[in-house]
């Protein structure tokens, strides 16, 4: 009769896949990562069809480059706390996943 591995990890209460925090980080930074870009993205082409199809309104331009200056600071933001993550790995010794 073959041994069923149990999910626990009889050594201490937690699931044995996410034994500390670092692993939980591992995993769902990456998720945030491609969420943040995936965002980024229908912003930038909703705000640009937003732009094109103006017709010289001005009250539609401004919208759609509040939308656009809106978008390059959450990645400027992503990308930067995507840095500091790096800056503190470095200086900490500190493998990363990506």
């Amino acid at each position: 009769m073959p041994t069923i591995t149990p999910f626990i990890n009889p050594t201490s209460f937690a699931p044995a896949k996410f034994m500390n925090i670092g692993i939980i980080y591992s995993l769902i930074a990456p998720l945030l990562m491609v969420g943040a870009a995936i965002l980024f993205l229908v912003t930038i082409i909703s705000a640009a069809f937003t732009y094109l199809t103006a017709g010289g309104n001005p009250e539609n331009i401004k919208k759609a480059q509040k939308s656009l200056m809106f978008a390059m600071l959450g990645l400027v933001f992503v990308i930067s706390a995507y840095l500091i993550m790096k800056l503190i790995a470095f200086v900490f010794n500190l493998t990363l996943p990506f």
